[in-house]
């Protein structure tokens, strides 16, 4: 019987995040709209990132967490539901509440007889008083409303097109001539062998310039330098690009394609070559799935730049994104989520992914073709994919998928079978809450099955990557944020330390890992993973300090302790790659605007901010703490630097662009891009020979910002149509009048003044404007649009 059609209407808003300590107050209101009353017995489910405080829900509710980040309201005791009655539920939840992305999610009913009403998000209440935009008396940070934007934006000035780099990242030599050569879709390509993919790609730029003569494009490979390091050589009737490696023409080519404005190329002469070998991108399709078509967007959104690796983050809690052929549940159960019906196993709603499985964003995973298409199109693009399944904590979706194997063979009569992929222990009573409040999510790691399940799935991996003729050289195993309390209750873990005389699970946990590397070791595959595999009680350890784990240092928030892991472990031995949250985290907001989606936990991350990182000395340009405040000097001067050796092992940076609050293909372009060019420029580019976070920096970020709104982002229009995050505008009233700027010079500002929303064919901001009703809005070169900023002199409102 299908589900009756309940309509409820929700509305959420935060009431206060200062009336408790580290505690938010909030309302939700509920409203049947429909013409029947909801028999007793009904229970409300949603999504929320923030813990709702045990026995906080008012007027006679309950709102329990069932696990991870769903929770349950219901009312035991309540009669009937009657049809245009209001309910009105304030509550309490742990820490505060400043944004929509903080807002529950996602919300279904389930009545009496088990049915589910899928109910969607509720109307979010806007963040306009003090009381709902700050964290408390500790939060220092601005807003980023209208004033504070063009505060921040006002010492940026407009370059002459003349004094704008031409070439992103900057390379270590340009040198231009006012003359030019002319290119056409007819130029001639002369390749070398092995270039013949590069040409292909040359001329699918080519493609789209007219029909013309055009200068000769010469594709060579020549000398035994730097595999990537490339020159480009213009003359009047030729082009040279010139490398030891076909890798090399291909970033040659794409520095190329920025040269070309209109038919035209400045005759002209480009050296170049990277800082770093390591210039990465990780995109999490667990937490939400990517489509094929998504990924292979972000992959040449990449390429543009010159990234080089793609951490792909295939599995977590929540789903489990590729397929191997012998565990078929880890597709069949770790890629649903929803409520499923009788009989069927699927992973629960998360991040507001709601009830509907075939619809979810939580739903899906990559088939083997699929697969294989993605390393395919990385390898034409010369980047390489580094895959990662996480464990042993982050492995929820895993652990259901054997779960549902183990029950499906013994109910066919095979135990022995049924145990083979085992992940948990079934008489573990070890009580634990993973950040992510998963209370179920780490595998048994004393159980010969979970080491079975490692070789399985790698081997699944290696032949994916082998059918696809694509090398995989390193698998990233994840090992980030295992809870306290995991293994201590478990009879396996126990029994096997009690054999091995440990008396800390970082003992049993140390022997997994190298477990763990010993079997990709026999696949002649490299191992990776987060930097707490390194760690011992937050210290590095000596265990794996050979060389052959590279860790991915990232919890390094300003002002949590931890800001100088990398170096640390660098110089105790382990290649480092940097992920520095509070600079490279891609799924955090980018201002504190309760408009801007993303978590907050390390600070606000801006364009800006991955731009100003010091690599190989990050207290030049320190940030402030997630609260805003500054860093003490005498903290500063006590963290460890980077001795001579450890700077050698540095490997390079890597953006993260984790998937909690990435529904949707629209939300992962906003959130990596531009913040991915900031990235590359600075794995790319040469040392600034930053010395302080002054000038010298406020000059080269007014370079840099002036190149993406000049140059960079508008040709990024035309190659890819990217869906890029446009900085809406900041305004200000100044002697009567109003101003205007934006955080990238050269980015078109377009406003109404007669309450009309504008378009990229209304006025164009060029000066102030007389006080009225103003409406503004930052354009792209395809008439794409920033939110609304609606200024009228009497506040202002975001739209």
């Amino acid at each position: 019987m299908p589900a009756p059609a309940f309509p409820i209407a929700l509305d959420w808003a935060c009431v206060s995040n200062i009336d408790y300590q580290d505690t938010f107050s909030a309302c939700l209101t509920l409203r049947n709209s429909g013409s029947d009353p909801i028999a007793p017995g009904w229970a409300l489910y949603f999504n929320t990132c923030r813990k709702i405080v045990a026995g906080s829900a008012a007027n006679g509710f309950n709102i329990d967490h069932v696990n991870g980040d769903l929770f349950r309201l219901s009312s035991p005791c309540a009669p009937a539901w009657q049809p245009g009655q209001e309910l009105i539920i304030p509550y309490l939840g742990q820490y505060w509440t400043i944004s929509f992305t903080d807002a529950p999610l996602g919300f279904y009913l389930v009545d009496a007889d088990g049915r589910v009403t899928p109910l969607g998000d509720p109307v979010i209440a806007p963040f306009a008083l003090p009381r709902q935009q700050h964290r408390g008396p500790n939060d220092v940070t601005p807003l980023d409303d209208d004033a504070g934007r063009f505060a921040q934006n006002a010492p940026l000035t407009l370059l002459a097109p003349g004094d704008v780099g031409r070439i992103t990242p900057q390379p270590l030599m340009a040198v231009f001539d006012t003359a030019t050569c002319t290119l056409s879709r007819n130029s001639a390509i002369v390749c070398a062998a092995g270039l013949v993919s590069e040409a292909a790609l040359l001329q699918s730029i080519l493609d789209q310039l007219p029909d013309a003569p055009g200068a000769q494009i010469e594709l060579r490979i020549a000398g035994d330098g730097a595999a990537e390091a490339y020159e480009i050589e213009i003359l009047a009737s030729t082009i040279r690009i010139v490398s030891a490696s076909a890798h090399g023409v291909f970033n040659g080519i794409q520095s190329l394609r920025q040269l070309i404005i209109g038919t035209s190329v400045p005759l002209g002469r480009v050296a170049d070559a990277p800082r770093f070998a390591y210039r990465g991108l990780m995109l999490d399709v667990a937490r939400h799935f990517a489509s094929k078509q998504t990924v292979l967007r972000l992959l040449d959104c990449m390429a543009l730049y010159k990234l080089n690796r793609f951490h792909f983050h295939l599995t977590d809690d929540e789903g489990w994104r590729f397929p191997v052929p012998a565990l078929p549940e880890l597709t069949a159960v770790g890629a649903r989520r929803g409520v499923a019906g009788d009989g069927d196993v699927c992973l629960p709603p998360s991040f507001g992914s709601g009830a509907d499985i075939a619809t979810s964003p939580g739903t899906g995973y990559y088939s083997a073709d699929d697969f294989r298409a993605i390393l395919r199109h990385a390898q034409s693009l010369h980047i390489e994919v580094i895959p990662e399944f996480n464990l042993p904590g982050h492995a929820r979706a895993a652990i259901v998928a054997m779960r549902a194997r183990h029950d499906r063979l013994c109910a066919q009569g095979d135990a022995i079978g049924a145990a083979a992929y085992l992940l948990d222990d079934a008489f573990d009573t070890s009580v634990y809450e993973s950040v992510q409040l998963w209370h179920d999510n780490v595998i048994c790691i004393a159980l010969p099955s979970s080491e079975r399940f490692v070789e399985t799935v790698v081997a699944a991996l290696v032949e994916l990557f082998r059918s696809a003729g694509v090398a995989l050289r390193t698998i990233h195993i994840g090992g980030d944020e295992v809870p306290n309390g995991a293994w201590v209750g478990s009879p396996a873990c126990q029994a096997v330390m009690a054999q091995r005389g440990w008396f800390d699970v970082d003992q049993l946990r140390a022997d997994f890992l190298a477990r763990c590397q010993a079997i990709l070791a026999r696949h002649g595959v490299a191992c990776a993973g987060w930097e707490e595999n390194a760690l011992e009680h937050g210290q590095p350890s000596r265990r794996f300090a050979d060389g052959a784990l590279q860790v991915y240092a990232w919890n390094n928030a300003w002002g949590n302790g931890q800001e100088d892991i990398a170096y640390r472990l660098a110089n105790a031995g382990y290649p480092v790659v940097l992920a520095n949250a509070a600079n490279l985290y891609f799924d955090l907001a980018q201002a504190k605007d309760a408009h801007e989606p993303g978590y907050y936990w390390a600070g606000f991350v801006g364009t800006r901010d991955a731009f100003t990182f010091c690599p190989l000395n990050t207290t030049v340009t320190a940030g402030r703490t997630p609260m805003g405040a500054a860093v003490s000097d005498a903290a500063l001067a006590a963290m460890t630097r980077l001795d001579a050796v450890g700077a050698a092992r540095i490997a390079g940076l890597q953006g993260q662009l984790f998937g909690e609050n990435a529904r949707t293909p629209e939300r992962i372009e906003y959130l990596a891009a531009p913040r991915l060019i900031a990235l590359a420029e600075r794995a790319w580019s040469p040392d600034p020979q930053w010395h302080d976070a002054g000038e010298a920096v406020a000059r080269d970020w007014n370079g840099f910002a002036n190149r993406l709104g000049q140059r960079v982002l508008p040709q990024l229009d035309a190659a890819l149509a990217y869906g890029y995050r446009l900085p809406p505008p900041g305004v200000a009233l100044v002697d009567g009048a109003l101003h205007a700027n934006v955080a990238l010079p050269g980015l078109a500002l377009h406003y109404t003044l007669d309450g009309s929303e504008p378009t990229s064919v209304s006025p164009r901001y060029t000066g102030p404007v007389a006080a009225g009703d103003l409406r503004i809005a930052t354009f792209d070169t395809r008439g794409r649009k920033s939110r609304t900023i609606h200024f009228d002199q009497q506040g202002t409102t975001n739209e």
